[in-house]
């Protein structure tokens, strides 16, 4: 019978739970037995009798005899590399293990003798939509990245007639058209916003239009980025360098700006600059949710919030840790759909020719299968 592991997640700011006590009830009628450490799931309103209700044992914190006794341990971010060696040989790490450049997270792979499953190696095939945790995820911080800015900025978002005359509705630019850009669309539309968006890909601009939006359209010259595996793929500075100026008299016009353009494994590209900040009208908002790659607008700093000559700048790269609850509950539901290619007729097995799994299998018993994310230079 597989035994799998909750840990309580030790991460700075992290307020996340690997499981609910709805995907516990299904680990336990697939055959498993679940330990959940004390408190796991307290800061997203999950309690341990919640959990004992539905079939898990409470366990201390880094105990070490469960630790080295689990077969499979999901967790929201990858745990402390002296936690990691607790497990035994063969132990299946599964989550969003932070792999790109994570040669630290490669090394204790290898000496542990562990597997893992990293979710920012999932496919984008439709198969894997249920697991797809970066889009889960991603749906949360475009959300509550427009609340930021609503709450930031020093103008109404919607349309209002009142007795003292007429407000007119904020102007909203969106960089990127993502999963997290379309959803910060959504949202900015239902509090009133003209929303405009601006992406790399002219094929995105009919969800836009769907959505009610005004698409800008990328600048026309040779190259023509598009996507690669279902991720926006790099563009080159020259159009980037375009696009900025295309982007110039829209952000002058802007009461707010929400920035999501990524790019896995890469720094995120910069699409505002200081020339255009400047531009921008003192009282206006800018929220990075790339500022943890770099950042797309100059001068974000992750998790803080700072002033440009009167323009609002936020670093927001941890927003779905803002609505653990809900961010748990989709999260949990994106690894029991992953564990039930692994868990079957009582046993946990990683099949090599299920295309979710070797796709996302970052190493297998201790071997590193993807050595080129964790490390281009190879782990040492």
């Amino acid at each position: 019978m597989p035994r799998v592991l909750i840990p309580f997640e030790v991460a700075p700011g992290e307020t996340r739970v690997a499981a609910t006590p709805e995907t516990v009830k299904k680990f336990r009628e697939m055959g498993c037995d679940v330990f959940v450490e004390q408190d796991a799931g307290l800061s997203a309103g999950f309690g341990g009798e919640s959990f004992k209700k539905s079939g898990a044992e409470i366990v201390p914190k880094a105990d070490k005899p469960t630790w080295n006794s689990v077969d499979l341990l999901l967790c929201v971010q990858s745990p402390p590399i002296e936690s990691l060696a607790l497990l035994k040989d063969g132990a299946l790490l599964l989550g969003l293990l932070a792999p790109y450049g994570n040669n630290s997270l490669g090394n204790a792979l290898v000496s542990g003798n562990l597997s893992s499953i990293a979710l920012e190696l999932l496919p984008r095939i439709s198969r894997a939509q249920q697991a797809d945790a970066l889009s889960s995820q991603a749906n949360i911080a475009g959300y509550k990245a427009v609340l930021i800015a609503a709450s930031a900025l020093d103008r109404y978002f919607p349309m209002l007639m009142t007795a003292a005359g007429t407000v007119q509705p904020a102007k909203v630019v969106i960089l990127g058209a993502g999963v997290a850009g379309l959803q910060a669309v959504a949202t900015a539309k239902r509090l009133g916003a003209v929303v405009y968006v601006s992406d790399i890909r002219p094929a995105v601009k009919e969800q836009v239009e769907s959505l009610g939006a005004r698409f800008i359209d990328p600048p026309e010259i040779n190259e023509k980025p598009s996507e690669s595996g279902g991720y926006a793929k790099a563009a080159s500075e020259a159009f980037l360098a375009e696009q900025r100026k295309q982007l110039m008299k829209q952000l002058s016009e802007a009461d707010v700006a929400i920035c999501t353009a990524q790019v896995p494994g890469k720094k995120a590209p910069r699409l505002i600059d200081e020339e255009m900040l400047e531009k921008m009208r003192p009282g206006s908002v800018v929220v990075d949710l790339a500022v943890a790659q770099g950042g797309n607008c100059a001068g974000t700093k992750s998790e803080e919030s700072v002033t440009r000559n009167g323009v609002k700048l936020i670093g927001a790269s941890d927003l779905p840790c803002t609505i653990p609850n809900h961010a748990s509950t989709l999260y949990s539901k994106n690894l029991l759909a992953l564990s039930k290619s692994l868990l079957k007729d009582g046993e946990l097995i990683i099949n090599l020719e299920d295309e979710l799994i070797s796709g996302s299998l970052l190493s297998e018993n201790g071997v590193i299968r993807f050595s080129e994310v964790l490390n281009p230079g190879g782990i040492n």
